[in-house]
């Protein structure tokens, strides 16, 4: 369009004789340059005359320089103008592109949150606690228990068993075990639940062999999730079915945390070690009040004696048809472990045994008839109840009664005599299994 109008810029400077022999040419130059030449014949001098100058000549040049003036005016202004224009439309179209990306990338993000709190909302609508706010990560339905481990949170150790050179027992035992009979076989484990947070991984569950039903049955299950720093969450399940749902029917808070996975309940209350203390304390479930706190004579705790699989499993407390016992070492005993009967008001030592096994050479320990049963490994998946310490002789020996750790993690193995049944926590699980017991 412009050289076309350049075109008629020339017609109308150099006037009519000469357009029919006028002649317009564009070039580049060496450089690359774009040229416009413009060339007009003389239409009365056949030749050019030797010298420059002249009127004609002068005539030219002002045309010439008009008509570059006009060619400088349309292309320099309007066509530059025409330029810029363009120029700012990509700009802006590259804008609103990119604008687009990212709309497209926060529509993706949105609907991503949407379908997560959509899983979430109908999680809560399947498992409803009034008591807590739901946790998604806890296979329960409510909230979890504490806090992750952190390192150093838990111990680790490789299960074998060892003998000690046999000590003299601390007391005489003057009871006997009329009635009750030795373990001789276990049955496959029968799951209940698992729990799916990190806070399951070990932990303790029970039923009350003798509850008073003031409040609570004997169907009542008890559950604490043990890992973390300050555990003080107790689950209370109306029976096994509930537990199996992940319906608590209570969440009762503790006054003071638990130190692992060596409570138990018996009549009512729970009992339990204080954490990082050798302290032990009776919590009433009724009233949720702790009416009773003794120190365990000379016991090693947080670490210093406990079972092979560590866990601060020091003082390991346990129940059968004699009554309250604590599994934990001292000192004097060197890690080998020491059994004391206690009195389950006062927690005062009734009685005490020294044994010939090393505490942190067995996984796993729980009394059946006033005997103390231990397991060999924690992690095996075929392993055996292997010794065996009668507190109405003082007498041991080794036993070879199979154990199966399905999970391969049994952090706690408890017995419950009104069931006739070992009740475990075996890697997130919990599981129990049927006892056979025969004469002495």
């Amino acid at each position: 369009m412009w050289v076309r109008l350049a075109v008629f810029v020339c017609w109308l400077v150099l006037g009519g004789q000469g357009q029919d022999r006028a002649s317009f040419r564009r070039s580049g130059d060496r450089n690359g340059r774009c040229q416009y030449t413009f060339t007009v014949d003389s239409p009365v001098e056949s030749s050019c005359p030797s010298s420059i100058g002249g009127p004609e000549t002068e005539n030219l040049s002002v045309r010439l320089k008009l008509l570059e003036a006009l060619v400088s005016r349309f292309l320099g202004a309007e066509g530059l103008t025409e330029v810029a224009r363009e120029a700012s439309d990509v700009q802006e179209t590259r804008r609103l592109i990119q604008d687009k990306e990212q709309l497209d990338r926060q529509v993706q993000e949105l609907r991503r949150r949407v379908e997560e709190l959509t899983m979430e909302t109908e999680k809560l609508r399947e498992k409803p606690c009034p008591l807590v706010q739901a946790d998604p990560t806890d296979g329960f339905g409510v909230m979890k228990g504490s806090g992750l481990v952190t390192n150093g949170e838990f111990q680790e150790l490789k299960a074998e068993l060892s003998e000690l050179p046999a000590p003299a027992k601390v007391r005489e035992n003057v009871q006997n075990n009329t009635g009750c009979g030795e373990l001789v076989s276990v049955g496959e484990p029968e799951t209940h639940q698992k729990a799916e947070g990190i806070t399951g991984k070990y932990g303790m569950w029970f039923q009350d062999p003798m509850a008073t039903g003031r409040y609570y049955g004997p169907n009542t299950v008890w559950r604490i999730n043990a890992v973390g720093k300050d555990v003080k969450e107790l689950y209370a399940y109306e029976n096994l079915e509930q537990l199996s749902r992940g319906f608590p029917m209570k969440v009762v808070v503790l006054p003071e945390p638990v130190e692992s996975t060596g409570a138990t309940v018996y009549r009512g209350f729970l009992y339990y070690q204080r954490r990082q203390s050798p302290t032990l304390l009776r919590f009433d479930l009724a009233s949720e009040k702790i009416v009773a706190r003794k120190d365990l004579p000379q016991a090693g705790f947080h670490g210093k004696y406990p079972y092979s699989w560590g866990g601060y499993t020091d003082i390991d407390l346990a129940v059968d048809e004699q009554g309250l016992w604590a599994i934990y070492s001292t000192d004097k005993a060197k890690g080998a472990i020491v059994l004391s009967q206690l009195d389950p008001e006062s927690l005062e030592v009734i009685r005490s045994w020294e044994t010939n096994v090393r505490k942190n050479k067995v996984a796993n320990a729980f009394m059946i008839c006033g005997r103390l049963y231990t397991v060999a490994s924690y992690s095996t998946k075929t392993t055996t109840v292997n010794y065996t310490f009668d507190t109405a002789s003082g007498k041991s020996k080794m036993l070879d009664v199979p154990f199966h750790n399905h999970y391969r993690y049994s952090s706690m193995i408890d017995y419950n005599y009104a069931k006739k049944k070992l009740y475990a926590w075996d890697n997130f699980h919990m599981v129990t299994y049927d006892i056979k017991l025969g004469g002495f």
